[in-house]
């Protein structure tokens, strides 16, 4: 019985370290976000930006950076870098 107890334990702390790894490696990703590419779409505060790989990605702008984004237009170079945009990012 004692056998039993210990491989549900173990499993159970396996589990467990898997889930919170996943969750910090994605909060990870999310935070060190930068993204450099051409413009391809503007929907509101979100920027979908075709990069030097040639796939499109879609980021959200930060409320305090909105007055930033009215200068940007569809086909304009940018860099977006945990949601603030500077145009012409090389």
């Amino acid at each position: 019985m004692n056998t039993k107890r210990l491989i549900v334990l173990l499993m159970t702390m396996v589990f467990t370290l898997g889930v919170v790894g996943l969750s910090f490696s994605a909060q990870a990703q999310t935070q060190a976000q930068e993204i450099k590419g051409i413009v391809s779409r503007i929907d509101g505060n979100m920027l979908t930006i075709l990069d030097d790989m040639k796939k499109e990605k879609t980021v959200k702008v930060k409320d305090k950076d909105l007055e930033s984004l009215k200068a940007i237009k569809v086909g304009d170079r940018v860099l977006v870098k945990d949601g603030m945009v500077t145009k012409g990012g090389t």
